[in-house]
């Protein structure tokens, strides 16, 4: 009898371009946690990507209910990569409610990735399955790759003597191992966070290191995956990248602008999803000079900023729309004070509690216009995750150069995606240097804290304590030049188009037109996030043959100077937003163009697919001469 083991065939490894994944699950089964830690893997690859994670807004919904799935999709590929994908390629579902939530969105022939453990006739029941879709024949249009996921993890953790509910909490784990060998990602990132998360906790350390390594082994030794894939990193310029969040990269530049201006920065927030990880992350941030304050609701936070401001400092406050509602008598004391201010505002399915965890851009009337008076302020909106990073040292240098509060719209898709960062040079970064108003000379004549600087048309920032500089502060109209409280009709007039004078005199860079060939007849502009599945849609568009423009406004007020010009260039005009049309109403007003909206508003951002779609309408439209 030969005793010699028996050693699997090597499985074929195969060269790809790209894939999309997506991992789906109970709100309790950690698939965000897998997600993030896949991406920072394949990040360390130098693969481009990006993700879409998607989870529901109770804490704890009923437990494997279509209410409590919760998913995590990332596309990552050897070339440049512009959106979480339009579908995934890859399902790992972890029960028969990530099934049957997700199951619409995976093209048939795509892979699905089961936990057949929780096909239980009650977890079936639960989604409305009356028989196990595994088993029934009602998958067989797709590449089905039955795992049992749960009772392996088990069986990988028995030596450590825990309950078979501790040791389930694992399978999370065991699914990245065996993901992480199928696409031949690394698992040294993943062992040293496990290393640094659990390490108070050296039971639970062990268990989710077994745990992931016994998932790669499976993937290894199975004979169920006779292929794994490898994906080549993408051309990138030399640098140092981190992957990064649009949350942590708007706190970073908040930091970066903080450093560059010599200013403090302090944070007036109240917790609000999904705005919170910008305090999360600017409260470990004390020795960059950073204060934060949780304040005890949304008045009080904006309140405690805008008075920072007044005392030398970079006054920040994060919310999101139904906060932005709550702030708004307090952005127009801040245009009346004309102080410097930045108000985030990360965006998301509304009206009132709306949507929390999912992504919209419906506030942007809101930021344009929602306070009393003639209120104007600065609207800014980043275009991606990591140019959340460059959009807020933008709003800082507008509301420091300036004096004035400053909207910066980001929103839920930008927020909790992520992407590769090249971090930049400090010295690449640009000079906020700040003059406060001079101490006056003995005998000089009285401080006039509303003069104003004739190429900006900002009034001096006078902080308290300053002698010589004691002046009246408060909402109620100020006179032109000495600020003392005026009723007077005619400095009322003057005062506010002033105000208007100085928003509509920032310094803004010329709106960018990407028109390869320079005879499209169709020009598509977006603002925000709607700039990956804009630039995808476009690439399809063109590769279909289609001559087809393309711009994007980071600045929303004011405009850039060649907007009107730009836009009369083209004979259709299309506007993607996920929103009802409020660009659209912008645009056509100011500049009576015809411009035509695509909206959505379902949670989600748009698919490539989607826009190119909407691109084909139009240039057909104009070949059949409508």
């Amino acid at each position: 009898m030969d005793d010699t083991a028996v050693v699997p065939a090597p499985s074929r490894v195969e060269q790809i371009d790209s894939v999309v994944i997506r991992f789906a699950g109970d709100s309790g089964d950690g698939m965000q946690l897998t997600g993030d830690r896949f991406t920072a893997e394949t990040a360390s690859l130098g693969n481009d990507l990006a993700t879409l994670p998607n989870f529901p807004a109770e804490i704890r919904a009923p437990q494997g209910t279509l209410p409590g799935v919760s998913s995590f999709q990332l596309h990552f590929a050897d070339h440049d990569v512009l959106t979480p994908g339009d579908a995934p390629d890859v399902l790992v579902a972890m029960n028969p409610a990530a099934l049957k939530a997700n199951l619409s969105d995976l093209p048939r022939g795509k892979t699905i990735i089961v936990n057949t453990d929780e096909f239980t006739k009650r977890n079936l029941t639960k989604v409305g399955y009356t028989a196990s879709p595994v088993e029934d024949g009602s998958l067989e249009s797709w590449q089905v790759q039955p795992v049992p996921l749960t009772s392996l993890t088990v069986e990988a953790l028995k030596e450590f003597g825990l309950s078979r509910k501790d040791s389930e909490r694992s399978k999370n784990m065991f699914a990245l191992g065996l993901l992480c060998w199928l696409y031949n990602r690394p698992t040294e990132g993943t062992e040293r966070f496990l290393k640094t998360k659990f390490g108070r906790k050296p039971e639970i350390l062990a268990a989710n290191l077994a745990a992931f390594k016994a998932g790669w082994a499976f993937g290894e030794t199975t004979e169920g995956f006779a292929v794994s894939y490898e994906i080549a990193p993408a051309p990138a310029p030399a640098g140092t990248y981190r992957n990064v969040t649009g949350n942590t990269a708007l706190a970073y530049g908040l930091v970066a602008a903080g450093h560059r201006s010599g200013l403090p920065v302090v944070l007036g927030s109240y917790p609000i999803t999904p705005a919170s990880d910008i305090l999360h992350a600017l409260s470990g941030m004390k020795k960059f000079g950073v204060t934060t304050i949780q304040a005890e609701d949304e008045i009080s936070a904006i309140g405690a900023a805008l008075g920072a401001s007044y005392g030398g400092a970079i006054g920040v406050t994060t919310t999101s729309g139904p906060g932005l509602a709550l702030k708004s008598e307090t952005i127009g004391l801040a245009v009346s004070l004309e102080l410097p201010l930045v108000i985030v505002d990360v965006q998301r399915g509304g009206p009132s509690t709306g949507l929390p965890t999912k992504t919209e851009q419906s506030d942007l009337l809101q930021a344009m216009y929602g306070r009393n008076g003639e209120s104007p302020v600065p609207v800014i909106s980043p275009r991606s995750p990591a140019d959340c990073f460059d959009a807020a040292i933008e709003a800082v240098r507008v509301a420091i150069t300036y004096r004035t509060p400053v909207l910066l719209l980001s929103d839920g898709y930008l927020a909790n995606g992520s992407e590769p960062w090249q971090l930049p040079s400090v010295a690449s970064l640009p000079d906020l240097h700040v003059d406060f108003a001079p101490e006056p000379e003995p005998g000089a004549p009285a401080f006039r804290p509303y003069d104003r600087d004739p190429a900006t048309l900002a009034r001096p920032w006078a902080p308290p304590g300053t002698a010589g500089l004691e002046h009246r502060i408060g909402g109620i109209e100020k006179a032109d030049g000495t600020g003392e409280i005026s009723y007077d009709p005619d400095n009322h007039d003057k005062m506010v188009r002033l105000r208007q004078a100085k928003i509509d005199g920032i310094d803004v860079p010329d709106l960018a037109v990407d028109d390869p060939h320079g005879d499209a007849d169709v020009l598509v502009i977006g603002w925000g996030s709607t700039f990956g599945p804009i630039a995808a849609g476009a690439r399809d568009a063109r590769k279909a043959g289609i001559h087809v423009a393309t711009a994007h406004l980071r600045h929303l007020n004011p405009f850039p100077a060649n907007t009107g010009d730009v836009l009369k260039r083209y004979r259709r005009v299309l506007i993607p937003e996920m929103n009802l049309g409020q660009l659209s109403l912008l645009l056509r007003g100011k500049y009576l163009v015809d411009a035509r909206g695509y909206n959505q508003v379902r949670g989600l951002p748009f698919s490539s697919a989607e826009i190119s779609a909407a691109i084909t309408s139009l240039a057909t439209q104009i070949e059949e001469g409508y």
